[in-house]
């Protein structure tokens, strides 16, 4: 594998986590996010799903459809887990503290580690683990003085949608022919439809306001962009590596509900920045290490 193949890929994964991090921004200029969750994951899951399609008819023309029947097993378990924990994302951070389903969110890359580790044999380098270290400690510290104010429904829904992203992240390892952006088609599709079934069985409203309508699918379509390069760039990087990459996601999250220019000037804790500082070093050390062992892979 040549360096530059594998440079590129830290690059792509790091900004698809940077692209993922607009996700809080959105969710708070939406109106009462915290009542419409599964509306809210309704259209968000559409978005994915017909977004990502119209991409792949652009780009592969009606031959994409063909994809659907390349999917196997692997694909269908990856998409299905993405699908779920899509879910569980939207219903950690609507019914606890961000603080928890953040630093549930920084058990990804131990998560990702041992089920790579189980799947596909791949063995975990020491910078990679020190590295992962040093962010858990780092989100551990930014959400230390905020963990109590989280409920136990909204723990376990993080904890739901770390496995199944770490599920998914292995899926696109697991066989690397796989067609990886019908997979990630399934999920938009299964959010979609389980969210539908959901307010169907309640009784709810399917229908959000337009500014919230619209914000859903622009999310969708943050997901979609950062999903594309996260994707692409699975083959050249170990599961765990990408997961760790992809903590950039919480240090952009909490930069852009600050940046008083966006309008929701949210400052951070002293917690938050010290923990920030820490998962910045941690990704630093890993980028600094990783030419000496990556090759390995």
């Amino acid at each position: 594998m040549s360096k530059n193949k594998v440079s590129s890929a830290m690059f792509f994964v790091l900004l698809a986590g940077l692209i993922w991090s607009f996700g809080p921004l959105v969710v708070r200029n939406m109106d009462n996010a915290e009542l419409v969750p599964w509306q809210y994951s309704l259209i968000r899951g559409l978005a994915i799903f017909l977004i990502l399609n119209l991409y792949l008819f652009l780009v592969e023309g009606t031959n994409f459809i063909n994809n659907y029947n390349k999917i196997g097993t692997s694909g269908l378990i990856g998409g299905i887990s993405l699908g779920v924990a899509n879910i569980t994302f939207i219903l950690s951070l609507t019914t606890t503290s961000a603080a928890v389903t953040l630093l549930m969110l920084g058990a990804l890359p131990f998560i990702a580690a041992i089920i790579a580790y189980i799947v596909l044999n791949e063995k975990i380098s020491k910078t990679t683990l020190i590295a992962i270290t040093i962010a858990a400690a780092g989100i551990i510290f930014m959400c230390f003085d905020s963990i109590q104010t989280g409920t136990l429904f909204g723990l376990v829904n993080g904890l739901i949608s770390s496995l199944g992203f770490a599920i998914f992240t292995v899926t696109l390892r697991y066989k690397k022919n796989t067609p990886k952006l019908t997979t990630v088609s399934i999920a938009g599709l299964f959010a979609a439809g389980v969210s539908l079934l959901v307010l169907i069985f309640n009784d709810s409203n399917i229908f959000m306001t337009l500014k919230n309508t619209s914000l859903s699918s622009l999310h969708g379509f943050i997901v979609c962009s950062a999903l594309i390069l996260y994707s692409a760039k699975s083959k050249y990087l170990p599961a765990a590596d990408l997961t760790l990459l992809s903590l950039t996601e919480i240090l952009g999250g909490i930069f852009w509900v600050w940046l008083p220019l966006l309008g929701i000037n949210e400052v951070p804790s002293n917690n938050t920045i010290i923990g920030g500082v820490i998962i910045s070093l941690a990704i630093i050390f890993y980028g600094l290490n990783t030419k000496r062992y990556i090759f390995r892979y």
